[in-house]
């Protein structure tokens, strides 16, 4: 199944198991349990995932099966200015190998964000992509072993501090493919709107989530060069109102046993 089939199941099987009259808590639990089935349905195959139970049983065997996955991505993140860090990793996840991409994504897109100075290592470390302006590099996904050098000289991404509202921002995702040829079938350019949640979100927790939601757009074909992403922060994404071409969900670090959508990528506009 490619990437983009892989992407209409998963939609098909939500509209199946989220009728009209679904609750918010059932939606944000069907759009989890659908990424869990479709990247890594031989782990939950004995499972159904309609309660929070079998979520919470799933989510030990994707941990488990962590460290057995060869496909950890480590970002060196020097500031973390949003817009521009949306569009450079789309570009990254753009211009992956396709069997890389499938690795990453079978490992669930797992990335560390360490902080640090790209440009300053590019001569130590191999960095599969380094932002134009150096504010953030990403390493090919590797075996965890392989990033233990960059581990031991960085120190994990803080990124303490709350995300803070800011007036919508629309960006372009770049063409990585300058010098060779596309790995990705062309289309014509989309508009696209992003929004993500800020309140009780630290700058750490915004990166990981939005890489999520990014990185698997472009793998399922929602996300190409040339598209333009509008960021629209929002204190939280109450609910599940509207219909998403792509959201994230996650548990809510205040809440246990509690999902919360964080961040959701729009139908073209």
């Amino acid at each position: 199944m490619t990437s983009t089939t892989a992407a209409a199941a998963a939609s098909t099987t939500a509209r199946k198991a989220c009728p009209a009259e679904a609750s918010p808590a059932e939606r944000l639990l069907a759009v989890t349990a659908d990424r869990i089935r479709v990247t890594r349905p031989d782990l939950v195959a004995d499972l159904d995932l309609n309660s929070m139970a079998d979520l919470e049983r799933a989510r030990t065997r994707i941990t488990d099966d962590a460290a057995r996955q060869d496909a950890v991505v480590v970002a060196v993140v020097r500031e973390p200015d949003l817009p521009r860090w949306a569009a450079q990793t789309c570009a990254f996840a753009l211009a992956l190998e396709p069997a890389r991409a499938r690795a990453w994504r079978r490992a669930f897109t797992r990335t560390l964000h360490l902080a640090g100075q790209p440009l300053r290592l590019a001569e130590r470390f191999r960095f599969a992509r380094v932002a134009p302006d150096g504010s953030v590099g990403w390493t090919d996904p590797l075996p965890e072993a392989d990033t233990l050098p960059l581990r031991r000289l960085l120190k994990a991404f803080a990124g303490t501090q709350e995300l803070s509202p800011r007036a919508p921002a629309t960006v372009q995702v770049p063409h990585p493919f300058e010098a060779s040829a596309p790995r990705c079938a062309p289309r014509t350019p989309v508009h696209r709107d992003l929004y993500y949640a800020t309140a009780r979100v630290t700058v750490a927790e915004g990166l990981i989530h939005l890489n999520h939601l990014l990185a698997e757009a472009v793998m399922d074909g929602l996300i190409g060069p040339g598209d333009r992403l509008t960021l629209r922060p929002v204190p939280r994404l109450a609910g599940y109102e509207r219909t998403f071409a792509a959201a994230r969900v996650e548990a809510d670090v205040h809440r246990p046993r509690t999902l919360q959508i964080y961040a959701a990528l729009t139908e073209e506009l």
